[in-house]
């Protein structure tokens, strides 16, 4: 009898044991499940839009920008023939399409020949041509001696895009000294004509946008943001200012390793500001610092409602705001709602990113034209209180602590996997790197620090 009771309870414990095995891979297999559409959605974008917008070959994406984590596991097909990208990874798939001037699109509850039905408006050639202009609204660079170490930086350059030598992987690398363009250089399969992605720095790019409004048609940032969702509640108080300064108070995750606010944003939803103006408010607006690309993108969705025309709203940032400052084939992508993606998705070149960056040198004036009103500039780098001196509106500053050896008064534009652009006034200078450089691989100090001895 001991040993039936004995193997009676063995048997017992084995099924409870089963029973638990069972559990856990089911609630494995169901987290996994939540995030095949963010990697697989991840690949399909990224391999899509660096395709069809940069001219990158798809092996090189892959071996690259697609080769961390679970995203180096899918296996992506680009089909030229419809220009669309499906991604696959286990049980998940995605499927990203290229609009043209819309940019490439996640295909998630839409329907792609409703997608595909949306057009951009015709939009007016720039009224130049870039390659008979001088720089900075043209192409050619003079040969003006503005002083610095260009024989220095030339090994620098080197040191940079051949050697990877500050670490990370340089796609582009320029310098501009006193407005004129010292160091350029690229990787072989990349060059002046490449367009490469900002991820966060479009942040950037919307303050600048917002201060063309504020200019030209006399946006109050200050005024609460008018959202429709927030009227019967604290989030009423909210305005334009504090979604620029990160001080919203909204609910939000920005943590790209998981399935965060940011991701679901970017990789799950049709309508990206809709589910930003969905969270709920944590903290009074105005009273709480944290970065989030949700409040840029609720920007966005702020301006297409000013315009109420989208015709006019896709074309404004062209028209008022790039063509002014020479760029002119730069491609800001929207969502499958059709509000631009100012959190994360434009594309230009490296030029084009040294001509923004010129602008904000400039107090907000190119080519001789005031762009931006007048204190502008001095608005966009006072730090937000909350932020330790990290923040200002929409840039980021010294308090980062990333680059010590920089002047104080450097600001910048900071994207996603080493994408940046500094701006030191005080040196007249401005760098500008891009690339694949994931978090802590390359040494931006060290950069910044020799290319400050060139001085």
């Amino acid at each position: 009898m001991a040993v039936s009771s004995g193997k009676s309870k063995s048997r017992k414990s084995l099924v409870i044991i089963m029973i638990i095995l069972v559990a856990v891979l089911l609630a494995g297999a169901a987290y996994l499940s939540t995030l095949l559409p963010i990697i697989t959605g991840y690949a399909a974008k990224n391999m899509g839009s660096a395709v069809f917008i940069s001219g990158r070959m798809p092996d090189e994406v892959d071996s690259t920008d697609l080769n961390f984590s679970f995203i180096k596991f899918t296996r992506n097909k680009v089909d030229y023939s419809d220009s669309s990208v499906t991604s696959r990874f286990l049980w998940g798939r995605s499927r990203a399409i290229d609009r043209e001037e819309l940019g490439v699109t996640l295909v998630r509850k839409s329907k792609e020949k409703d997608l595909r039905a949306v057009k951009f408006p015709e939009l007016p050639p720039p009224p130049y041509s870039r390659d008979s202009l001088q720089w900075p609204m043209g192409d050619q660079i003079p040969d003006t001696i503005t002083g610095i170490d260009t024989d220095a930086l030339d090994i620098i350059s080197k040191k940079v895009i051949v050697e990877n030598g500050y670490g990370g992987n340089v796609f582009a690398f320029m310098v501009l000294h006193r407005g004129i363009p010292v160091a350029e250089s690229y990787k072989p399969q990349f060059s002046k004509d490449t367009r490469f992605l900002s991820w966060s720095m479009a942040k950037s790019v919307l303050n600048a946008m917002t201060g063309v409004l504020v200019q030209e048609d006399g946006l109050d940032i200050y005024a609460p943001a008018g959202i429709e969702e927030w009227m019967n509640d604290e989030r009423k108080n909210i305005t334009l200012n504090d979604l620029m300064r990160m001080q919203s108070g909204l609910e939000w995750n920005e943590d790209y390793g998981s399935r965060s606010d940011v991701n679901i944003m970017l990789f799950c939803r049709n309508d990206m500001a809709g589910y930003v103006r969905s969270r709920k408010a944590e903290h009074p607006a105005g009273t709480f610092w944290s970065y989030s690309s949700g409040s840029s993108n609720v920007v966005s969705y702020i301006i297409r409602e000013h315009f109420g025309n989208d015709s006019l709203y896709y074309t404004f940032p062209h028209l008022r705001l790039f063509y002014r400052i020479g760029i002119t084939e730069a491609v800001f992508e929207t969502d499958p709602s059709g509000t631009l993606i100012g959190s994360s998705y434009l594309y230009a070149t490296a030029r084009d990113y040294a001509r923004f960056a010129l602008l904000y040198q400039q107090d907000g004036i190119f080519n001789g034209e005031r762009i931006l009103p007048e204190g502008w500039v001095a608005y966009t780098r006072e730090p937000v209180p909350a932020s330790n001196g990290e923040y200002g509106s929409l840039f980021w500053l010294h308090g980062t602590g990333e680059v010590p050896s920089a002047p104080e008064d450097i600001f910048m534009c900071v994207g996603h996997d080493g994408q940046r652009i500094f701006i030191m006034p005080s040196k007249e200078m401005i760098v500008v790197v891009l690339g694949y450089s994931p978090r802590g691989t390359i040494d931006f100090d060290m950069l910044l620090s020799d290319i400050l001895k060139t001085l």
